[in-house]
């Protein structure tokens, strides 16, 4: 398995941070935000704020300007994931080898827990301590936010999938779905970050956003992928779980084999977009080789 640079850095860095955020709120009512803490901070890998840091890092940006981004970009996965376990979408009882939120708590706990967990993500933005080189660029964050984790962005694209659901689409469609559901807050993870960079170039900016796109969809691959191959204590959820929903997937469409190899595609081109950056990219192209090699 490759070895992501500074991994464990970067995720005690913005566990910090969020359990920090959590704590600071004056408690309303216990089992909510007992909830919110259980979805938000029981495991998780962080890829996203981690795919925000490491971007930050090669363009020499300040960490704590990043950690605002990256944190609010947590929240809406974290919502997302509590919604998206509920009886009314996937009905799953296990999350990173736990149970589910509403398995752990009940069904109006777990929908209001990921209701609150959105919130907290515009909450971030709208009041971290930007340094003064970046404070005018908070509007255009929340903008970007908003349309990575809305109707443009991941829930639409949830909708998308729930409508796929028993029915056989094209390809063309299912890439759609899937830069939707599962690319558009892997790509705000890169996009929101170069927003932050008064010296970047419009086509340095529209280069890591074609890496991303590529990586955002690639994630989605490996993970049909490995709904497949690997088993439910690597995945800490049930394995086949696509496959007995009737989802529509990568490999249902093109096969295992040709599953692999559109994931193998997506990361070459991921690299040949990095490849025409004047940054020191290793760190992001090391990123999207273990988006194609991961096994969960």
């Amino acid at each position: 398995m490759t070895q992501l640079y500074q991994l464990d850095f970067y995720q005690t860095r913005i566990n910090e941070y969020l359990a920090n955020k959590l704590a600071a709120y004056e408690i309303n009512d216990q089992k909510l935000l007992s909830a919110m803490q259980y979805g938000l901070l029981i495991g998780g890998k962080r890829m996203r704020p981690y795919l925000s840091y490491i971007t930050g890092d090669a363009l020499g940006l300040n960490l704590s300007d990043v950690d605002g981004i990256a944190a609010a970009l947590e929240c809406i996965h974290a919502f997302s994931l509590i919604h998206d376990d509920l009886p009314s979408m996937d009905d799953d009882d296990l999350r990173r080898g736990q149970p589910t939120c509403h398995k752990a708590f009940d069904e109006a706990t777990a929908i209001l827990a990921g209701d609150s967990l959105q919130t907290l993500a515009f909450d971030i933005l709208v009041n971290h301590n930007f340094s003064a080189a970046v404070e005018s660029k908070r509007i255009s964050l929340i903008r970007q936010l908003v349309n990575a984790s809305g109707y443009q962005g991941m829930c639409g694209g949830q909708a998308l999938d729930i409508s796929a659901t028993d029915k056989v689409i094209t390809l063309v469609e299912l890439e759609k779905l899937h830069s939707l559901k599962t690319g558009a807050l892997l790509k705000a993870s890169v996009t929101m970050v170069t927003e932050l960079s008064n010296d970047i170039s419009a086509d340095e900016k529209h280069q890591l956003a074609v890496y991303a796109d590529h990586i955002g969809l690639a994630y989605q691959v490996r993970d049909d992928i490995i709904d497949i191959i690997s088993s439910e204590e690597e995945l800490g959820k049930p394995a086949g779980s696509d496959v007995s929903s009737n989802k529509s997937t990568y490999p249902a469409l093109l096969g295992l084999q040709g599953a692999q190899q559109k994931a193998d595609n997506l990361y070459q081109q991921a690299l040949q977009a990095l490849a025409t950056l004047p940054y020191n990219t290793d760190n992001l192209a090391q990123f999207a080789t273990f988006i194609i090699k991961r096994a969960h």
